[in-house]
C-alpha cells in the first residue's frame, strides 16, 4: 500500500494536539518527544508496524519499545489512534491515579506497552532482549515451509538513552551477536533536559555504531514521512546480519514555536502556549480533537492489519498440525513449574558432601534445565565461576540461535536489562549470573524486573566475606540486605546443597517476580540435623526449624546461608533448649500465615540471636529489641575466607557469647 502522506500529516498534527492537551490538563509531563517524533509515530503505527490492536500479545507482532519513556504521551496517542483498548477518556486521564496512562509506560497496565520504561537506556536493553528472544524463537520453532516467527523489534530512543552506559553495553552485545531483527530509531534532536546536547556530548554516533557492527542510516529531516518509511523498510529488509540504527534529526517540541528546538521543549514548559500552538497546528478550538478523517484512516488500517493477522493464524494452525511437538513446547511457556515436581528431578546429595552452594547449583541446574527446555542461562563472563552453564546445550551465537547459554561479556547491567526483555517477551525463561558484589551494576534493571513482576532468575555467587583474598572490593557485606529491601525481589540464600535444590525449585516456580539466589564460593557442610526433604521444602516457606530443641525452649538462633552451620554448632554448645531457624528468604517467610510464623518463631521466646556475614539492621525484625545480631557493619578484609570470617567474628563462639549475654 502506498504511504498516505496527507492523512498521516494530519494525524501527526492531531497527535501533537493530544499530547499538548493531556500535558496541559494535568500540568505535568514531557512534550518534547511526543511533538518532535510525531511523524515517526505516524509512519510506524499508520503504516509500517506489523501488529494487531485487538491481540496485543500476538506472537509474531512487531514489538515497539519506547525507551525514552518520559515521552509516554507519544505511545498513548498512537495506541489510542490505532484502536487498542485505550479510550480517549484514558488519554484525557494522563497521569491520573489508576488510569491506563501513567506517567511512564508500565507493562501490564496499558495494552500495547511492551516494557516498563522510564529510567533512560533500559528500553534499549529490553529491545535487545526482545530481539534475541525473537531469534531464539525463530530458530527453535520455525520449520521448512512453516515460518511463524519473523517479526522485528523497533525501539525509539533519545539523546538521554544513548548516553546511558546500559544502552551502550546492550548495543555492543547486539552488534556482536548480529541481531538483525532489531531496529533502533535515534530521535536525535540535540537537546537534553538541562541544556543543549553539545554541552555533554560530541561523539560521532554513526561511526560509533558502525564500529559496533551496526548498519546505520541518517535522516537529515526526521519529520519527512516518506523518508522515515523508506529508512524503516530498508532496515526491515536488510540481510547484512547486523542490527539497524536510524538516526532521525528532529526538532524537539515541534509545534510550539516558543520552546521548539530548545531544552525548554523537553518537559511541560510549552504547555502554557497550548492554545496558540494548537492554532498554529491547524487544530480547532476543541481540545483532544481527532478528525473523522483520521479516525476512518486508522479504522481501515486496523482492518488491513487484522487481515494480515488472519493469514498468519492460518499458517500458525498449519504449523501446529505439522509440528505438534514444537507446538506443545511453545504452549509450555504458559505453564507454571511445580516446585514439588522439580525437586523430584533433583537427586539427593550425599550426606557427607561438602561443597559450595554455587557448585551445588551447577548440579541442580542440569536436571531442571532438562525438565524446562525453555529455560536459558547467561553469565557476565563468569560461567567458570558462577557454574550456571547448561552442560547439555551450547552457546547462543550467530551460528546457533537455538543455544541456551548466553555469553554477555563483562556487561552486568545490560545482562539484566536484556534478561528483562526476554521475560517481557514471555517465550523463554531467563536466568543470568555474576558475582553478588556486582549486583549493584545490574540493580536498576533488577528493580524494574521486580516492579514489572518479571520472572527473571539471578544466580549471583561469591556471596560474603567467604570470598576471601579478593578483599573488601569483592566482599558484598551490604549487598544481600540492600537487595532484600527491593519490593517483590525474592532473595534466597541457601545454607547447604539441599537448600540450594529448594532455592532453584522455588525460583523456577515463581512467575510473578524475580528471584535472586545468593550462593557461596566456599564449601559448606551438609546440615543433616534436618532431613533433605525438610531442608528443601523449608526453603519454599522462607524459614523453618532446622534444629529443634529437645528441652523447654530457652533460645532461638537464626541464620541464613553459610552461617547456618555456625548457628547449629552454637546451639549444640548452648544446650538442649536451643532452637535453630534457617532463614533463606525473608520475603517468603514474611508471606507465610501468622500461625506458621509463630510456630517457627514463638513470641514467648525473646532470647534470640541471628548471625549473618553482612550488615545487621534487617535482622532486628526477627530478633526484636531483646535480641542480638552477629554480623559485619563494616567492609571486609583481604585474607583467606575462613580467616576473614574468624577475624570479623562470624563464628559459633560469637553466637554462643551473644546468647549467654542476653
Amino acid at each position: 500500500m502506498k504511504l498516505q502522506t496527507e492523512i498521516l500529516a494530519q494525524a501527526s498534527a492531531q497527535a501533537r494536539g493530544l499530547a499538548i492537551d493531556a500535558v496541559h490538563k494535568c500540568s505535568s509531563g514531557h512534550l518534547g518527544l511526543p511533538l518532535g517524533a510525531a511523524e515517526i509515530g505516524a509512519v510506524l503505527y499508520g503504516h509500517a508496524l506489523v501488529h494487531n490492536p485487538d491481540e496485543p500479545r500476538w506472537l509474531n507482532r512487531d514489538r515497539f519499545v519506547l525507551s525514552a519513556g518520559h515521552g509516554s504521551m507519544f505511545l498513548y496517542t498512537w495506541l489510542h489512534l490505532s484502536g487498542y483498548d485505550l479510550s480517549l477518556e484514558e488519554v484525557k486521564n494522563f497521569r491520573v491515579l489508576h488510569s491506563k496512562t501513567p506517567g511512564h509506560p508500565e507493562f501490564h497496565e496499558t495494552p500495547g506497552v511492551e516494557c516498563t520504561t522510564g529510567p533512560l537506556g533500559q528500553g534499549i536493553g529490553n529491545a535487545v532482549g526482545l530481539a534475541m528472544s525473537g531469534q531464539m524463537a525463530a530458530a527453535r520453532f520455525n520449520a521448512p515451509g512453516h515460518e511463524i516467527f519473523n517479526h522485528h523489534v523497533i525501539c525509539l530512543a533519545g539523546d538521554g538513552c544513548m548516553q546511558e552506559g546500559v544502552a551502550m553495553e546492550a548495543c555492543e552485545f547486539a552488534g556482536h551477536q548480529g541481531l538483525d531483527n532489531l531496529i533502533l530509531i535515534y530521535d536525535s534532536n540535540d537537546v537534553t533536559l538541562d541544556a543543549m546536547a553539545d554541552k555533554t556530548q560530541s561523539e560521532n554516533t554513526a561511526l560509533r555504531f558502525k564500529a559496533m557492527n551496526w548498519e546505520v542510516q541518517t535522516l537529515a529531516d526526521g519529520h519527512d514521512l516518506a523518508a522515515i518509511l523508506k529508512a524503516v523498510n530498508k532496515a526491515k529488509k536488510a540481510k547484512s546480519g547486523k542490527p539497524q540504527l536510524i538516526i532521525a534529526k528532529t526538532i524537539i517540541g515541534k509545534g510550539i514555536p516558543e520552546v521548539a528546538g530548545t531544552s525548554k521543549g523537553h518537559g511541560e514548559g510549552g504547555a502554557k502556549f497550548a492554545d496558540a500552538a494548537r492554532k498554529g497546528l491547524g487544530l480547532p478550538a476543541e481540545h483532544f480533537h481527532v478528525s473523522e478523517t483520521v479516525r476512518a484512516y486508522f479504522a481501515d488500517h486496523k482492518k488491513r492489519l487484522k487481515r494480515a493477522y488472519g493469514k498468519w493464524k492460518k499458517a500458525y494452525a498449519a504449523w501446529r498440525e505439522a509440528h505438534p511437538d514444537k507446538a506443545a513446547l511453545l504452549d509450555s511457556r504458559h505453564d507454571k513449574p511445580s516446585a514439588t515436581a522439580l525437586l523430584e528431578k533433583i537427586p539427593a546429595f550425599p550426606a557427607d558432601a561438602k561443597l559450595a552452594t554455587r557448585a551445588a547449583g551447577k548440579d541442580v541446574l542440569q536436571p531442571v534445565a532438562a525438565t524446562l527446555p525453555l529455560l536459558i542461562s547467561g553469565s557476565a563472563d563468569l560461567h567458570g565461576s558462577t557454574l550456571n552453564y547448561i552442560a547439555a546445550d551450547k552457546d547462543f551465537d550467530k551460528a546457533n540461535r537455538a543455544g541456551r547459554n548466553l555469553r554477555y561479556g563483562i556487561r552486568e547491567h545490560a545482562m539484566a536489562a536484556i534478561s528483562n526483555g526476554v521475560a517481557y517477551d514471555g517465550i523463554f525463561r531467563p536466568s543470568c549470573a555474576t558475582f553478588l558484589v556486582f549486583a549493584d551494576y545490574s540493580r536498576p534493571s533488577m528493580r524494574i524486573a521486580a516492579l514489572s513482576k518479571l520472572p527473571v532468575i539471578y544466580i549471583y555467587t561469591h556471596d560474603s566475606i567467604g570470598v576471601g583474598e579478593d578483599g573488601p572490593t569483592h566482599q558484598p557485606v551490604e549487598t544481600v540486605s540492600g537487595l532484600r529491601v527491593i519490593p517483590n525481589l525474592d532473595v534466597i540464600r541457601p545454607a547447604d546443597p539441599e537448600e540450594t535444590a529448594g532455592a532453584f525449585a522455588a525460583a523456577l516456580e515463581r512467575t510473578d517476580g524475580p528471584t535472586l539466589l545468593a550462593l557461596t564460593r566456599q564449601a559448606v557442610p551438609m546440615l543433616n540435623e534436618a532431613s533433605p526433604q525438610v531442608r528443601r521444602t523449608g526453603v519454599l516457606k522462607g524459614g523453618y526449624v532446622i534444629l529443634k530443641e529437645t528441652a523447654p525452649l530457652t533460645h532461638i538462633l537464626l541464620a541464613s546461608g553459610s552461617e547456618v552451620q555456625w548457628a547449629v554448632a552454637a546451639a549444640k554448645q548452648l544446650g538442649d533448649g536451643v532452637r535453630v531457624v534457617s532463614m533463606p528468604s525473608f520475603l517468603r517467610f514474611d508471606a507465610q500465615p501468622a500461625a506458621y510464623r509463630e510456630a517457627v518463631l514463638p513470641s514467648s521466646c525473646r532470647q534470640r540471636v541471628a548471625i549473618e556475614a553482612g550488615v545487621t539492621a534487617l535482622w532486628s525484625k526477627y530478633v526484636g529489641l531483646d535480641g542480638k545480631v552477629v554480623g559485619i557493619d563494616r567492609f571486609g578484609l583481604s585474607a583467606p575466607g575462613n580467616i576473614a570470617m574468624k577475624e570479623l567474628g562470624i563464628t559459633a563462639e560469637s553466637v554462643v557469647a551473644a546468647a549467654r549475654a542476653l
